[in-house]
């Protein structure tokens, strides 16, 4: 497939998953005080009790454009199919445009971290309350590309650095995280200049970089001892596959076996895309870790 034309799909399935409408939850609680720091919740829709729980946590590359809203079909989907689905939002990157640069900002340090630890420690407490048919003993964690990265970190929180203000002293009660095209191995995705650099952008200049990818990238976080599935289409050019199999290689050599489940002739949005086959395999790849 030659650039123009992979990038005219690219468009079209861009299109295809962000031209659908919000769908609203069926509760939102707050985890914090600010505006961003909030979960919707989508009830199983055939009613059953004892739900698995699927936590979602959206992409945009840790931008603010994007929020919860764009992945709202797909939490809506995973409901469909009898999960319950708690969306997690959180403190992305400024809109202001970055100093050396007209993009905005990727990211936030240290509050986008703050927030997804915040949210994952609140969800014991939340689900009894806000989506009773939820079964909080069976919860996978999932995300979308920068969504992806914050999933495999929010597994890996026991093997954070010991100075990590996020570590978690034992392994979270996870029943496993299925990572959609993430942004998982941080070297890789800076040669790619993934998403137009946002990973430097997040994690800061060069010395901070050094500093905070230790506390950061999910292939130096290895290994977690939680069910890991990466989920990524073979014809992405904005996750390129190369950074899935770079952090399934460091899994390896961290004597870790993690799933690599590659869809051939996928780009990067049919993942959440509730009318692609794509989200059929995801839907799949859940089920068999909550069941």
């Amino acid at each position: 497939m030659s650039d123009s034309s992979a990038r005219d799909r690219d468009a079209a399935e861009t299109e295809s998953a962000l031209s659908r409408p919000p769908v609203a939850p069926d509760a939102t609680a707050a985890y914090g005080s600010h505006p961003d720091q909030v979960i919707d919740f989508y009830a199983p829709r055939d009613g059953r009790t004892g739900a698995p729980v699927v936590v979602v946590v959206h992409g945009g590359a840790w931008r603010a454009p994007y929020d919860r809203k764009h992945v709202s079909p797909f939490a809506d989907f995973l409901a469909r199919r009898g999960f319950a689905v708690a969306s997690v939002e959180y403190r992305c990157g400024s809109e202001i445009p970055q100093q050396r640069g007209s993009g905005p900002v990727a990211g936030r340090w240290p509050e986008t971290f703050d927030d997804v630890a915040a949210a994952m420690d609140a969800l014991p407490a939340l689900l009894p309350r806000e989506i009773p048919q939820a079964d909080a003993r069976r919860i996978v964690v999932t995300g979308h590309s920068a969504g992806g990265q914050l999933a495999l970190w929010a597994a890996a929180r026991h093997v954070l650095p010991e100075d990590s203000p996020w570590r978690l002293p034992v392994p979270p009660p996870l029943r496993g995280v299925v990572a959609l095209a993430p942004i998982a191995d941080f070297t890789t995705a800076v040669e790619l200049d993934v998403c137009s650099g946002a990973v430097g952008q997040f994690l800061g200049r060069e010395e901070d970089f050094e500093a905070r990818a230790p506390h950061a990238d999910p292939a130096v976080l290895l290994p977690t001892g939680i069910a890991t599935t990466v989920v990524q289409g073979t014809t992405d050019i904005d996750v390129p596959q190369a950074v899935s199999e770079a952090f399934v290689d460091a899994a390896a050599k961290a004597g870790e076996t993690v799933g690599l489940t590659l869809l051939p002739g996928v780009g990067h949005f049919p993942l959440i895309d509730p009318a692609t086959d794509a989200c059929a395999v995801v839907a799949e790849e859940l089920a068999q870790l909550a069941w």
